[in-house]
């Protein structure tokens, strides 16, 4: 397969890397901004999940015009290549350092906007999936409450599931206003979408609480605590009209009223992202499967017949042995 070929099947990775953006989905963020306006009046926000960073970016373009100067945070566990007018954390959003560190940089001030596009590594077990999903967005929503200004936005990654109308209730609770949205860059295979959530307003007598990080703790007793609706249905829109280029569809190398195509590398390759050494063990074809000859164990299975007891085992262990690993 050669390295276009990713080019004509996915047109927003194609324009991710001529444009500079570091990932596809930078492209997702600002189609919600064009629908719902979120960086109108915008001078603090944090990008939790932050890694690689487009989302990031995004912030770093839109929020730097005139006017004072905007601060950006960018969280996330792995390491991230640095971004003109974004400060960076490494750190755990489950955590209330991070919150006080978050805080910190904005000299006291809280946020604007909070947003999060991060997601689990799919198992392909939709109800697992889902699950992981629903926890980090509390895992973020957790840490919002903590930094969020009153009337704030918080924007964040969902996955359309079973369950997802209990996500909707738990947000409603500290957000009047609630859209489920997909933008047009977001594949219709696919069950991700965005929770929009504006309006920020802690409940009367609820205490946000960072004391236990997300894998010792479920946040669903917490945010249980407060009365209200279990399941609600929010409205849902598509952002983005058909004018816009489809996500699921191949398009041809060179696009209409586009210049002549040339191939254009990522624009900033992940710093050492967990799959590398995985990687270098397939390039180099360290990476085998377990495939056994035909024939081996029956072959073992006469053998064993015809000779004595330990005679026996030791045949039908020589014909294991000839189970090989082929790269």
């Amino acid at each position: 397969m050669g390295r276009t070929s990713k080019d004509k099947r996915d047109v927003y990775y194609r324009l991710a890397k001529e444009e500079g953006w570091r990932a596809r989905s930078a492209f997702k963020l600002l189609q919600l901004d064009e629908e719902f306006q979120l960086f109108s009046g915008v001078r603090r926000a944090v990008d939790l999940c932050a890694a690689p960073g487009s989302w990031s970016q995004v912030l770093s373009r839109k929020l730097g015009g005139s006017g004072p100067p905007a601060c950006i945070v960018a969280v996330d566990l792995q390491a991230m290549a640095p971004l003109p007018g974004v400060v960076q954390i490494q750190g755990d959003i489950t955590k209330a350092s991070t919150a006080q560190e978050i805080i910190g940089h904005f000299e006291g001030q809280p946020a604007d906007l909070v947003v999060c596009d991060g997601a689990p590594d799919v198992t392909g077990l939709h109800d697992i999936d889902e699950y992981i999903q629903a926890q980090l967005l509390l895992a973020a929503l957790n840490i919002a409450i903590h930094v969020l200004k009153p009337g704030g936005n918080f924007v964040a990654k969902i996955f359309r599931g079973r369950d997802v109308t209990l996500l909707y209730s738990q947000l409603r609770l500290f957000f009047p206003d609630v859209v489920c949205a997909k933008p047009r860059s977001s594949r219709n295979s696919s069950i991700e979408a965005f929770a929009v959530c504006r309006g920020f307003a802690l409940p009367a007598g609820y205490v946000p609480s960072m004391l236990n990080p997300l894998l010792d703790h479920s946040y669903h007793g917490d945010f249980n605590q407060l009365e209200g609706p279990t399941r609600l249905i929010v409205p849902f829109l598509a952002c983005g009209d058909l004018s816009a280029y489809d996500a699921d569809r191949t398009y041809p190398l060179q696009l209409e009223g586009s210049p002549e195509y040339r191939y254009t590398p990522p624009a900033q390759p992940p710093i050492q992202p967990p799959y590398q050494e995985a990687c270098k063990l397939k390039k180099s074809g360290g990476l085998g499967r377990a495939t056994l000859l035909l024939g081996a164990l029956p072959d073992a299975q006469e053998q064993a017949a015809a000779q004595p007891e330990n005679e026996g085992e030791q045949a039908a262990t020589q014909a294991l042995g000839s189970l090989s690993l082929d790269p």
